[in-house]
């Protein structure tokens, strides 16, 4: 490993273009990366681009010394051995439990049959916050659109991400719980930290000094 070379994974996706513009005022030349929508690896630049998902991985195993990803993310690979160095305040959602407007079918399912079912994208998040709050829910994973879920009758609730709570109105759902606030984190790779903390703590140092 270089001594000062960084290579940072970036998330596709919603936080691509401001994590691009954090990097720009880093000093980190992103131009070849906006350029560009179907490559995925810059080496010029220290940036390699992945679905939101795979960051924790790639910084995990190594392949990426630092990477920048959503609370969210760091939540449900909670088992991820990678540290969490900055909160960059941007790319605000809030993790709901929703539910259809006017039905009070996760009460009722809870008081009649000590459990509800719930559908969502974050399985162990949901999970985890259920047992956390004593109650028992059976969770049922989907990869597309949750909020189909509660509307063909085949959950009481959702848990999912609502940056402004627009796509539950539209589909006549309503928040009545909030789990956490997620914003973007930059982590960073054990290893790495120790054998790169110089340039690590100097780029942690103009992220916070830039923020």
């Amino acid at each position: 490993m270089s001594a000062d070379r960084l290579t940072i994974a970036v998330p596709r996706g919603n936080l691509f273009g401001e994590t691009l513009d954090v990097l720009d005022r880093l000093g980190i030349d992103t131009s070849e990366v906006r350029a560009n929508d179907r490559k995925l690896l810059f080496e010029e630049a220290g940036i390699v681009t992945m679905r939101p998902s795979d960051v924790p991985t790639y910084v995990e195993h190594g392949a990426a010394d630092l990477g920048i990803v959503g609370k969210d993310v760091l939540t449900e690979q909670s088992d991820r051995d990678v540290y969490e160095l900055v909160d960059l305040g941007y790319g605000r959602c809030r993790m709901v439990v929703a539910v259809r407007e006017g039905d009070d079918s996760l009460a009722e399912s809870q008081r009649r049959l000590g459990s509800a079912r719930i559908a969502t994208k974050y399985p162990r998040t949901a999970a985890d916050y259920f047992a956390g709050t004593g109650r028992h829910a059976e969770i049922v994973e989907v990869k597309g659109s949750v909020e189909l879920a509660p509307l063909t009758g085949m959950v009481d609730a959702i848990v999912d991400l609502s940056a402004t709570g627009t796509t539950l109105r539209e589909n006549r759902l309503v928040e009545l719980e909030e789990l956490f606030v997620s914003t973007a984190r930059l982590i960073a790779n054990p290893v790495a930290h120790k054998l790169k903390a110089t340039a690590i703590d100097d780029l942690v140092a103009r992220v916070r000094d830039t923020s």
